[in-house]
């Protein structure tokens, strides 16, 4: 894991990106599907700033022949994903820079099955997000039930509302909500990121919709492949014992 001081994402990203060993990490890689956190569709850093995926998709651009997608599954129950793009300068940064935008809660899908798993013995996934190179971009923030959203939280985006709506609210990945901690630990078994950015460069202090952002802001960009790592150290920077968090204590 790497860790740097925000300037700025324009500055920060490529740096950060270089130290971590982005480009070794994707080489031979088709494609890379970049996740950002857009629940729905307030300003950062409730969601991630377009700015540090446009910065992620430059550096990819420039060090990759993969092929760069950038897609999101949003939860609102009021929007649907690409009015959250829209929203949030993400339609516009895709056409500047040439990439294709994907609604991973509309996507083709894949049956998958783990005997392991307590809460979801069977997932349902989008074949795109089986298929590219993950790299998620979430921001830090703390979370009501799971204490921390951080990049392993992230993957929640990429479950199909037609499966996981329902039972426990009125959004999209509802039920997930019944059994939070579980849940992620299971998610992340059927599909974790291979690569994290994140952004705490600010950072939302004690709720993942609103309230206090962190004062004085954290300041800092967290970088590399494991993804567990990465959410322990940022449940620190929050100010929380990732040990007492049951889906940090129990991966990895």
């Amino acid at each position: 894991m790497t860790v740097i001081e925000f300037e700025s994402f324009e500055v920060s990203v490529p740096q950060l990106l270089e130290e971590a060993g982005l480009s070794q990490c994707v080489a031979g890689h088709q494609r890379v599907l970049v996740k950002p956190n857009l629940i729905n569709d307030a300003p950062p850093p409730i969601t991630t700033p377009v700015a540090c995926v446009e910065a992620v998709v430059r550096y990819l651009q420039a060090h990759s022949d993969a092929t760069v997608v950038v897609g999101e599954g949003c939860g609102s129950s009021r929007l649907e994903t690409p009015q959250v793009f829209a929203a949030l300068g993400y339609d516009d940064m895709a056409a500047r820079l040439g990439v294709e935008l994907v609604d991973l809660n509309d996507a083709p899908l894949r049956r998958l099955e783990n005997a392991a798993c307590r809460v979801f013995p069977e997932m349902y996934l989008p074949e795109i997000a089986l298929d590219s190179f993950l790299l998620s971009v979430p921001v830090l923030k703390a979370h009501s039930l799971a204490d921390i959203t951080g990049t392993l939280k992230n993957m929640i985006g990429l479950a199909p509302p037609k499966y996981y709506s329902g039972r426990f609210g009125s959004w999209k990945k509802a039920v997930f909500h019944g059994r939070m901690q579980e849940s992620i630990v299971d998610l992340v078994r059927y599909r974790a990121p291979d690569f994290t950015l994140m952004d705490a460069s600010v950072g939302m202090a004690e709720f993942h919709l609103g309230g206090p952002e962190c004062d004085p802001p954290i300041g800092k960009l967290l970088a590399g492949a494991d993804g567990v790592a990465i959410d322990r150290m940022a449940a620190d920077l929050l100010g929380l014992d990732w040990r007492t968090i049951g889906h940090l204590g129990n991966v990895g």
